[in-house]
Formats: structure tokens, sequence, C-alpha cells
């Protein structure tokens, strides 16, 4: 059954503040294997003219995916979670994420898509800091494969 396109421009309340640490970020860089001192050493980052360390850009994956599960969880918008693969990610920044920064994450749907019975959910992520300065703005794209019996019923 394919997602209701009333839902496209439906935004949801922002996420509680999410902190980030210098820790969470070093954690990150060695997940991904980038070992920037930009993201481990304070004195590395201030030389670079920042205060503190900052993180890679894949960051606030973490935290905007989390913020779009409550596009996800929305019972209205019955999307079958159980069905849903990661599509695509995509993210554009206004300022580094530093350490030190509470971000909140406030998640929009700009389009609700069917093709070849798969419905695809795209859901904008803007993320702002604790004094409201916009920060970056992340794209995630979901694809909820079409049911078994959805793909076999036009085969013969």
């Amino acid at each position: 059954m394919a997602l209701d396109q009333s839902f496209v421009g439906r935004s949801y309340p922002p996420t509680d503040p999410y902190e980030v640490g210098r820790e969470k970020i070093r954690e990150f860089a060695e997940a991904v294997g980038d070992d920037n001192p930009v993201y481990t050493d304070p004195e590395a980052a201030k030389a670079l003219g920042y205060a503190d360390v900052i993180a890679p850009p894949t960051f606030v994956f973490s935290i905007t995916f989390k913020a779009a599960g409550q596009v996800v969880q929305d019972p209205q918008l019955g999307l079958d979670y159980s069905r849903v693969v990661h599509g695509d990610q995509k993210f554009a920044y206004k300022r580094p994420v530093r350490a030190g920064d509470r971000l909140t994450v406030t998640s929009t749907i700009e389009a609700v898509k069917s093709m070849a019975g798969n419905d695809i959910l795209d859901i904008r992520g803007e993320v702002h800091d604790e004094t409201g300065e916009h920060v970056v703005t992340a794209w995630t794209k979901l694809v909820a494969r079409a049911a078994k019996q959805a793909q076999t019923d036009g085969e013969a």
C-alpha cells in the first residue's frame, strides 16, 4: 500500500538536545578510520581556528537518523519499517559540528514516492545548536521494499 502523499511537508517536533562530546567525536573518527587530528586534538583544532575539536562530516548521521525515527514510527504514515533500507544520505553544512554543541533536529517529510511497488521517503533534518544557529541540513532517503506478494503479482 502506497504511503499517503498528504504527509509531504509534515514536520515533527525538535528532538531533545544532544550534547556533542570530545569522546564521542574521537570514537566516531576512529570507527570511520579518519585520523585527522582536528577530530581528536584540541590544539590541532585551535591551530585551524576552531575553539575545540570538530566532528567528521558524517557524525551528525547518528542524531539525524535517530530523529527521523519520529517519522518512521508515526502510525498514521503507515510505513512498514521491517522492509526499509537506507537509500541515500547527504549533508549541507553551515559550519562544522564542535565539541560542546547542544544540537536539536527537526525532521520534515520532503517527498513520498512509489516506484515499482516500493515506497520512497525523503526526510530532511534541520540541525540547530542551542542558540538557534543552523549548523547542518541532512537528507535521508528511505526505501520500503515492496512486499513479496506485490512483487510477484504482475509476473506470469
